[in-house]
């Protein structure tokens, strides 16, 4: 599992990896790189993937530069963290803290 230790750590040391997908996405949702390093030392780990392949990776919620919510799906591997993919989360989908799903079922 990913555990916010290592995350920090990885970060410092600068061992970050960005996948062509989230250099995209970046682009099309005007997030920056500041802002996916503010999420990465300051936020929370929410969600765990422990079965991602090729590395287990985790959902990290936190708050922009400009105090957006924002997310962040990164993974741990060959001592390098792999960022993903971000977004900033939709208040219909998620509670109003950003760290837990709603049940959305029928009404």
């Amino acid at each position: 599992m990913v555990n916010k230790v290592d995350i920090i750590r990885l970060c410092e040391s600068k061992s970050l990896r960005w996948t062509n997908h989230v250099t995209v996405r970046l682009m099309q949702r005007n997030i920056s790189t500041d802002d996916i390093i503010r999420v990465l030392m300051d936020g929370e780990i929410i969600e765990q993937y422990p079965d991602d392949y090729p590395y287990p990776s985790c959902l990290v919620n936190g708050q922009a530069l400009h105090k957006q919510p924002l997310h962040v799906v990164c993974g741990f591997g060959n001592n390098e963290l792999w960022i993903i993919t971000a977004y900033r989360p939709d208040a219909v989908e998620w509670a109003p803290d950003f760290k837990a799903r709603r049940e959305l079922g029928y009404q």
